[in-house]
């Protein structure tokens, strides 16, 4: 028996009231200093768990599983460079971030540089963070139409409608103090989503996990993970490197990934929760790379057809072929997916906006007019999300993700440029045109990017294009902080 419309709502209803539960409790002492900086009061151990689901998001929950008929556990390559990124992150750059005691982290701009370079790398969060937390939340929005909108025949804009609100409210006055928390429970759900399908996959197939996990490495079709071939996309040595630096950009110097750490009390703890969290994360990803192969093996063995688009394998299995326990839990791992992968962009947005540009400070901070102000622009963001997902759907472009990934090497690359500056040359150093650097840096990544084929013999840009473009930022602002001849 598959999951009918009305039980995917009341399991849908059934997790909103938990998140209100966890909103209630975490809002009981709560000011306007705790929405941003959670009192300093985190567990460690709950923010680097809660990271998990943040971090893999609803994307990665789909997606990940279908990669591995192509790649197969060659993602791995990347994650054993993500945990070098986490170790730079840890004992790099939080050190700075404490030292300066920063709410938002491009505090450390304006510290190291002036008020302009502050707002430009805030700027830049700002573009990213909002049309990557979009992008994901309307594909996890889609989702959420086929098993309960469509069915009751609602229209997508009530979807997102109800899903923005939702996430807006209960976040509203507990803000990171509450999402801190939230995020364990998204988590969880996510994690057991995989680890429930894997146990009803070898189920089905009578057989045992051992016996199934046995059949997969034996006939080695899916479980492929190093990659030697210096002229391929996918050689390790590139993927490695990539993925250290997409970590240190796209957490270490994004205000929505730091802004939990930063909740923690002390540095020591909260590099604690940066190592524990990027070991974890590994275990995770590999657990889903072997969801991947047990997927791909089940549909072999009862003779489904692999859907066109390998996002589309498991919401297909999990809905037509594991029965009511299966569409529910994964039901439950996309819900946890969806308002994962967007209370925290809100929250991180209100507070990147609210202390970077009106700012907001210790003093002001204790204000009834703060609160006030803060009030609109968390419900400001969370409108202007909306807007977004609805152009999404608009256009119907369900590769936007794709495209926003891509811009993200645009929009970070610039900041990689600034944070490499500001730390690895002297103070005696202050560049000029700072906007206008990041703007042009950008612009020449993607001048080369669009005729690299025919500049570079064939050659195609990937990730690189990051580093690539904090290099152009970086050498822009070296010549531009040199004394100018008499």
């Amino acid at each position: 028996m598959n999951i009918t419309a009305y039980q995917s709502f009341f399991i849908y209803t059934g997790y909103v009231i938990l998140l209100f539960i966890i909103s209630y409790f975490t809002n009981k002492t709560n000011s306007t200093t705790s929405f941003f900086n959670g009192n300093k009061k985190s567990p460690w151990y709950a923010v680097a768990y809660g990271m998990i689901g943040t971090t893999l998001s609803g994307v990665t929950f789909i997606s990940l599983p279908g990669i591995v008929k192509a790649a197969g556990f060659s993602y791995l390559q990347m994650s054993l460079g993500y945990v070098v990124g986490y170790l730079v992150i840890a004992y790099v750059l939080m050190p700075i971030y404490y030292k300066h005691q920063l709410i938002s982290i491009y505090g450390y701009l304006e510290n190291r540089f002036n008020s302009i370079a502050y707002k430009t790398g805030s700027a830049f969060f700002l573009l990213s963070r909002s049309l990557q937390a979009a992008g994901k939340l309307f594909l996890m929005a889609t989702v959420l139409q086929t098993f309960i909108f469509d069915p009751l025949h609602l229209p997508f804009t009530i979807n997102a409608a109800f899903l923005l609100l939702i996430i807006s409210l209960y976040t509203l006055k507990g803000g990171i103090k509450t999402v801190v928390w939230t995020d364990t429970l998204q988590t969880t759900f996510m994690i057991l989503a995989g680890v429930f399908t894997l146990v009803l996959i070898s189920n089905s197939l009578d057989t045992s996990l051992f016996s199934l996990w046995n059949r997969v490495i034996d006939e080695g079709t899916y479980t492929k993970v190093f990659n030697w071939d210096v002229n391929s996309s996918g050689y390790f040595w590139k993927q490695f490197i990539s993925g250290a630096f997409i970590v240190i950009v796209m957490t270490g110097l994004d205000q929505d990934m730091m802004q939990k750490s930063l909740t923690i009390k002390s540095l020591k703890k909260s590099q604690l929760n940066m190592v524990s969290f990027s070991i974890v994360l590994l275990f995770t990803i590999s657990l889903f790379l072997i969801l991947g192969a047990f997927l791909y093996t089940f549909a072999t063995d009862i003779g489904l057809e692999f859907p066109s688009k390998s996002d589309q394998l498991y919401p297909l299995i999990a809905q037509q072929k594991l029965g009511f326990v299966g569409a529910c839990i994964f039901l439950l791992g996309v819900i946890a997916a969806a308002f994962s992968s967007a209370d925290s962009a809100i929250t991180s947005l209100t507070t990147a906006l609210c202390i970077d540009f009106l700012g907001f400070n210790s003093d002001s901070l204790k204000s009834t007019k703060a609160e006030s102000i803060k009030k609109g622009v968390h419900l400001g963001f969370a409108l202007l999300l909306f807007l977004l997902v609805i152009y999404f759907e608009a256009i119907n472009d369900t590769n936007a993700l794709d495209t926003i990934l891509k811009l993200a090497t645009y929009t970070y690359g610039p900041l990689l440029g600034l944070y490499a500056f500001g730390i690895m040359m002297n103070e005696k150093f202050q560049p000029k045109f700072i906007p206008l650097i990041c703007i042009i840096s950008p612009l020449l990544c993607y001048f080369l990017q669009t005729n690299s084929e025919n500049l570079l013999n064939g050659y195609k840009f990937g990730y690189e294009l990051l580093l690539l473009n904090g290099t152009f930022t970086f050498i822009g602002l070296f010549f531009s902080s040199l004394p100018l001849k008499k």
